[in-house]
């Protein structure tokens, strides 16, 4: 198949194939590996979490959101473009700690021209879950050929994130000038409000058990549980080396998150992601930037990277009172987005917004970009067709693509509470060249 075939023949699976791929006993033993009660604590208490089968992408597909990772990331090195991004962001920021950032999100939709990036995120979750409930799958509609895309397509997800952890120390020390020798990263707590109550609370336990398995400490903690003294930053009586941070306070504003924001400006501590990361990357005002070809052409970007960005980025817009009629004369073809947001809250299409929503969004800081509707997958619930929409979230680590992972879901966002919906694993189909155009 060329490029077009496997792209169609990907759509057609996504309309057509509506067997079960996931191998629930093979789940149940993956998630029992952790402790005996956890397949039920995963499952039972959030039966949304896992779509009981995947999703095709084309390798055409695959490959171009690759290449829109690699230009972006080479975009946000570009000395120009961190000066304009960081004179918006709080002065945190602009404080330079060393790590890269681990677990960026890059979210497509598969739009009629491609797929299309909606955002990026520096805290992305179920990168580790997503990689676990690929290691559960079984064949479906077994006459296509599918390959797991990403990283994790030649590697185990255990060696891969230790190995990005451990580098993300490495930068840490070398840019602090200390010794970067692994016995030196002893204790990493994983960080984030009320951990125990949040929804990918189960994805904590799968790191700290990862972490422990490499011989590291691990702990589960909440902000409140940190304290900072004697140039460190302790939790109870263990030494924090790394902090893998979970939180969606990105500039660590909260005064429940003063002890953090000391310990990352006092650089005591290494902390990932970070401020400097979510300026960089997850401000949706980068966006804007990302769409301006006659900036893009001042920063001296060249213009096949110029074309890919304008293909594959829907049209993103600065809302200002001064536009107010513009924008609300154009609504129904925009979905307006906080320029911090995560997560999908306070997001709206404008198709379905109210006036008293609409001036909300006008006092406030927000984005408005072109409306690309996710594309769908038909699945089998209850002997019933149900479509489903989707989008893609590509896990990245310093440019390259982990793992690529989709979201099931119905509603105007993504959620966790459909049936049948929930993290599905991606599956490629190949496009193999013919003789004429390898010739």
């Amino acid at each position: 198949m060329n490029d077009h075939d496997c792209i169609v023949r990907a759509q057609q699976l996504n309309a057509d194939c509506r067997c079960v791929s996931l191998d629930s006993e093979r789940l149940t033993t993956e998630l029992a590996r952790v402790s005996p009660s956890f397949h039920e604590e995963v499952l039972v208490a959030r039966p949304h979490l896992f779509s009981q089968s995947m999703v095709f992408v084309g390798e055409a597909h695959i490959a171009r959101m690759a290449a829109l990772v690699a230009a972006v990331e080479r975009i946000a090195a570009l000395p120009a473009y961190q000066a304009q991004a960081l004179a918006r962001a709080p002065q945190i920021a602009r404080h330079e700690p060393g790590p890269l950032g681990v677990f960026f999100g890059y979210d497509f939709h598969l739009g009629a021209a491609g797929p299309q990036l909606i955002e990026i995120n520096t805290n992305a979750g179920g990168g580790l879950l997503n990689a676990l409930l690929e290691r559960a799958q079984k064949a479906c509609c077994d006459e296509v050929q599918a390959l797991l895309p990403g990283e994790l397509a030649v590697d185990t997800p255990e060696h891969l994130f230790l190995d990005m952890f451990r580098n993300e120390w490495a930068r840490f020390c070398a840019h602090h000038r200390r010794s970067a020798s692994a016995e030196f990263l002893r204790t990493v707590a994983i960080v984030d409000d009320a951990p125990h109550d949040q929804y990918l609370y189960p994805e904590f336990v799968l790191f700290q058990r990862l972490f422990e398995a490499a011989g590291l400490h691990a702990v589960i903690a909440d902000p409140a549980e940190l304290s900072l003294r004697d140039g460190a930053l302790w939790h109870g009586e263990a030494r924090i080396d790394l902090v893998y941070n979970r939180l969606t306070d990105f500039y660590f504003e909260e005064p429940r998150h003063r002890v953090l924001r000391e310990a990352y400006l006092a650089d005591v501590v290494a902390i990932t992601p970070h401020p400097r990361a979510h300026a960089l990357f997850a401000d949706k005002r980068n966006l804007v930037a990302l769409c301006d070809d006659a900036q893009l052409a001042a920063w001296s970007v060249d213009a096949p990277t110029r074309t890919l960005l304008a293909a594959a980025i829907p049209r993103t817009e600065a809302v200002t009172a001064g536009q107010a009629d513009d924008f609300w004369a154009r609504r129904r073809q925009l979905f307006f987005k906080p320029v911090a947001g995560y997560g999908s809250k306070a997001t709206y299409r404008g198709d379905k917004l109210t006036r008293r929503v609409f001036d909300e969004i006008i006092a406030g800081d927000y984005v408005a970009q072109a409306l690309v509707p996710p594309s769908q997958r038909t699945l089998q619930q209850d002997d019933q067709s149900v479509e489903l929409k989707l989008d893609l979230r590509t896990y990245v680590y310093a440019g390259h693509v982990q793992l690529v992972a989709a979201r099931l879901w119905q509603g105007q966002t993504t959620n966790f509470r459909t049936p049948g919906g929930g993290f599905a694993p991606v599956l490629v189909v190949p496009c193999a060249k013919t003789a004429e155009e390898v010739q």
